[in-house]
C-alpha cells in the first residue's frame, strides 16, 4: 500500500494536491498534516474540515511554542531581516517540514509531498528539510510544480473534483503565522499598483491611528524579550500582545520588491508589528552593550544568517557556527528600550542596561574624569599614513 504525507495548509495549492496524488501519482493513502505556527484558528479549522471532506486522515501539530522559542528568539538575536522582510514565513517552513517528516516516520510513509509552485521560495525550504529529516529513499513529490499547473488550472481542477472551496472569491494570497502576515497575488503583482487598505488586518491605517503617541518599553534578558512595560509575559503571549499594541499605531507595514531564491523579483506586502518593534529595540540595545568591533562583525554575521534563513538552510553547518557567535554576543544583552509609536512611525527614545559600555562621566563635557590633553598624543598619529602619502606625492 503506497502512502504519502502531504504538508497541508488547506489552501488551493495543497487542496488540489490530495486528488492529484491519488489520481496522477497512484497513492493509495494520502495523509495531510497541518503544523500550527500561530496561524488563525479558523484557518486550522478550515484545513481540518477540508481534509475530512476529502476523506483523508489528518494531523494537526501544535508547534507555536517551539516556533517562538527555537526559531523566533534566535531570529531576534540575529536581527533577522532579508531586504527588509523579517523572515516570518521563511523560518517557519523548515519547522513545518520537520514535523511532517516526523509524521512520515510514524506512518511509515513512502513519500513526502508539498504544494509549492516552481516559481517561489518554499519549494527550496521544504525539500531541503525533507531530504535531511526523512528516511533514505523517501520520495519527494511536488504536484503543482511537476505538472506545471497555473492558478487558473488549479481552480478548474478543484471544481472538476468537487472540492468544496471558495478560492475564486479571494482577491489575494494570504499567509500568516504569529510573527508575520504576507499578502500577494492578484493586482498586487503589478508593482505600480497602490495596495488598497482592505489588504491590511494587523496594522491600522496610519492616518486613522491614535492622535496621541505611545511609549512602549521592552525588556530583554540575554537578547530575548521578556517584558512589555515591566510586565512579564510568556514568549507566545508577548508577541501576540505586541502585534496588537504596535499594530494599532499603524507600525509594521512593508511593501517591497523582493529577490527570490531563483533570481525572480517579486512584489511582496507584509505586516509584522511585533517583529518591527522587537528588532528595532534589540538592535538599539546592542549598540549600547556591544563593542564597536563586535557590532561591525555581527552586522556581517546577521546578514549571512538572514540569507541562510531565507533560503531554508537552517541545517547548513555555517548556520550553527553563526548561531554560536550570535549566542555568545547575547550574554550581556540585558536591559530595556523605550519605543515611541505614532501614526506609522517607530522611534527609539531611551535605553538602559547594567551592561552598558556607555559612561556618562567619561563622555560628558562637564566632567574632568578624562584629561582632555591625553588626546594630543593620539592626534599626532591619527591619519599619519594619509599625511605621509600626501607629502610624497607633493615631492614628485
Amino acid at each position: 500500500m503506497k502512502k504519502v504525507i502531504l504538508a497541508y495548509s488547506g489552501g488551493l495549492d495543497t487542496s488540489v494536491c490530495v486528488p492529484l496524488l491519488e489520481e496522477k501519482y497512484g497513492y493509495d493513502e494520502v495523509i495531510t498534516a497541518t503544523v500550527d505556527v500561530g496561524q488563525p484558528k479558523e484557518g486550522l479549522k478550515e484545513a481540518k474540515e477540508r481534509a475530512e471532506q476529502m476523506d483523508v486522515k489528518h494531523y494537526e501539530i501544535d508547534a507555536v511554542q517551539e516556533f517562538v522559542e527555537n526559531y523566533l528568539h534566535p531570529l531576534i538575536q540575529a536581527n533577522g531581516s532579508y531586504e527588509g522582510y523579517y523572515l516570518g514565513h521563511a523560518i517557519a517552513r523548515p519547522l513545518i517540514a520537520k514535523k511532517v517528516c516526523e509524521i512520515a516516520k510514524k506512518e511509515n510513509a513512502d513519500a513526502l509531498a508539498h504544494g509549492c509552485t516552481g516559481k517561489g521560495n518554499d519549494q527550496f525550504r521544504f525539500e531541503t528539510t525533507y531530504r535531511i529529516h526523512s528516511q533514505p529513499n523517501t520520495k519527494i513529490i511536488a504536484p503543482v510544480r511537476e505538472l506545471n499547473m497555473t492558478r487558473d488550472e488549479e481552480k478548474k481542477y478543484a471544481k472538476k473534483r468537487g472540492l468544496n472551496v471558495d478560492f475564486e472569491e479571494k482577491k489575494w494570497s494570504i499567509d500568516e503565522n504569529i510573527w508575520s502576515r504576507s499578502i500577494e497575488g492578484g493586482k498586487l503583482e503589478n508593482p505600480n499598483y497602490i495596495p488598497p487598505e482592505e489588504i491590511f488586518q494587523w496594522t491600522k491605517n496610519p492616518e486613522k491611528a491614535p492622535d496621541k503617541p505611545e511609549i512602549l518599553e521592552i525588556t530583554f534578558k540575554n537578547g530575548t524579550p521578556t517584558k512589555i512595560n515591566g510586565e512579564k509575559h510568556n514568549p507566545v503571549t508577548l508577541i501576540q500582545k505586541l502585534n496588537k499594541k504596535v499594530g494599532k499605531h499603524g507600525v509594521g507595514r512593508v511593501d517591497m520588491i523582493e529577490d527570490r531564491i531563483l533570481g525572480l523579483k517579486a512584489r511582496e506586502n507584509y505586516e509584522h508589528p511585533a517583529a518591527t518593534a522587537l528588532i528595532t529595540a534589540h538592535k538599539d540595545l546592542e549598540k549600547l552593550v556591544l563593542t564597536r568591533k563586535q557590532l561591525k562583525f555581527k552586522k556581517t554575521v546577521d546578514q549571512e544568517w538572514a540569507e541562510l534563513a531565507y533560503n531554508g538552510l537552517l541545517y547548513e553547518p555555517l548556520y550553527n557556527s553563526l548561531q554560536a557567535f550570535i549566542k555568545n554576543t547575547q550574554k550581556q544583552m540585558n536591559g530595556t528600550v523605550k519605543l515611541k509609536l505614532y501614526k506609522g512611525s517607530i522611534q527609539v527614545v531611551a535605553r538602559e542596561s547594567k551592561n552598558a559600555l556607555y559612561s556618562k562621566e567619561l563622555v560628558s563635557f562637564d566632567d574632568k574624569t578624562i584629561d582632555q590633553k591625553d588626546a594630543e598624543g593620539a592626534l599626532k598619529y591619527h591619519g599619519y599614513q594619509s599625511r605621509l602619502t600626501k607629502t610624497r606625492q607633493n615631492k614628485k
